[in-house]
């Protein structure tokens, strides 16, 4: 009975290394915040200085674009 109690976690165990190792990558997921600040606009370095209709934060925003606030300040994504 002990025995088999032992071959259950051995097998756990296993599997769990084998999780864990295998895609390491896919463990340091991105997180985005459901906060949003209300925004006058966006530019993005892909369409230099075009106003874009602002997204809600800089996760959805993406890499190179910066996010300008109607209080006068700005976030760089």
């Amino acid at each position: 009975m002990a025995a088999n109690r032992v071959g259950v976690l051995f097998v756990f165990l296993v599997c769990g290394v084998f999780l864990l190792g295998a895609k390491p990558e896919l463990a340091s997921a991105k997180v985005c915040p459901q906060i949003c600040r209300a925004a006058d606009y966006m530019t993005c370095d892909s369409s230099g200085e075009e106003r874009l209709s602002p997204k809600c934060n800089c996760c959805f925003a993406g890499k190179g674009c910066t996010i300008y606030y109607s209080d006068g300040t700005s976030k760089i994504c």
